[in-house]
């Protein structure tokens, strides 16, 4: 469904989508990057389970949420696809509790 362009010179990252390698052109983002290796859901609603993927691509719509390299909530959209990086979908509700609160939210 979706393609890159052509490109002359093409640099490639490494990262992984779910435990699975992968590999992105340098430069790109990690939603535009997932929809090339034909991921087509990178995460799952908090209420109906329903599958989610990429759609406004300029970071809108909240749909392209996933946790990259541990961290959750990540607009996939947003952030560049850097070598070695962890992305994994989210499903359902992600829990916050363990995570510290920022200073000053005491």
């Amino acid at each position: 469904m979706f393609r890159r362009l052509p490109e002359s010179e093409e640099v490639t990252v490494r990262f992984s989508i779910d435990g699975r390698s992968v590999t992105a052109r340098a430069g790109e983002t990690v939603a535009a990057a997932l929809l090339a290796t034909g991921v087509v859901s990178c995460r799952t609603t908090p209420v109906g389970g329903q599958k989610r993927a990429p759609y406004c691509m300029m970071g809108v719509c909240f749909e392209c949420l996933v946790t990259i390299d541990g961290i959750g909530n990540r607009q996939a959209c947003l952030v560049p696809v850097s070598e070695g990086m962890a992305v994994r979908s989210q499903h359902g509700a992600r829990a916050i509790a363990d995570e510290p609160l920022a200073e000053g939210a005491r």
